[in-house]
């Protein structure tokens, strides 16, 4: 018998004026999208604070335990999905909803200065490119409780995460473009994890189309 795999997604929780941010509404349009018939789906809303955010993804990965997680935030100067590599350790000095920083600016005392995913987002972004598609590729996930939030899930999960920035406008903001566009990317870095081997040699995810909608 299969088994059964969970993915974690999660979004924020409201922000300047999104009483209901665009990447909670993501989240939760995946969740019920799904993932296929061996995947679940675990959904969590992430206060836009920074203690909140770094007990919440530790506590994610010692509960859930989940094989990948793909956190999801909004770039509100894009009109396209940007997949971000890498997860920085040191230089929070923006203040969080509850007007709090990091003591010492940074994210986990000791880790590294930054963390890169598992996942190729080079490899995944290019293909999406190529079929059409407004995906970007970053190093820079901006110092924020995003980037915050990526750092922590990299340093807990030995960079088994991802970080998707996406458009609060535009066309892509778009739930009924959005979401098959987002679950089409899981489903392809989930692929790459398995065709690299690097989810314990379980049997390969099905492959998804991307739909050029």
């Amino acid at each position: 018998m299969d088994e059964r795999e969970t993915v974690v997604i999660t979004g924020f929780g409201p922000f300047r004026q999104f009483l209901v941010n665009p990447s909670w509404k993501a989240a939760q349009g995946l969740k019920l999208a799904g993932l296929g018939e061996r995947v679940d789906v675990y959904t969590k809303e992430i206060p836009v604070s920074y203690a909140a955010t770094r007990q919440i993804i530790s506590e994610l990965w010692q509960v859930v335990k989940p094989k990948f997680a793909v956190h999801l935030g909004v770039a509100r100067s894009s009109s396209g999905i940007i997949m971000e590599q890498t997860g920085k350790n040191n230089g929070y000095r923006d203040r969080d909803v509850c007007g709090f920083c990091p003591e010492s600016n940074i994210c986990m005392e000791g880790g590294p200065e930054k963390l890169d995913s598992i996942v190729n987002m080079t490899s995944v972004s290019k293909c999406f490119k190529q079929a059409g598609m407004d995906v970007i590729y970053s190093r820079d996930a901006g110092r924020y409780l995003c980037d915050f939030a990526y750092y922590c899930s990299l340093y807990h999960s030995q960079r088994r995460a991802a970080f998707i920035h996406i458009p609060s406008s535009g066309s892509l903001a778009s739930a009924d473009r959005l979401v098959p566009l987002l679950q089409a990317l899981i489903l392809t870095m989930l692929q790459q994890l398995e065709d690299t081997n690097s989810m314990d040699g379980t049997t390969p995810l099905p492959r998804k189309h991307i739909s050029r909608h």
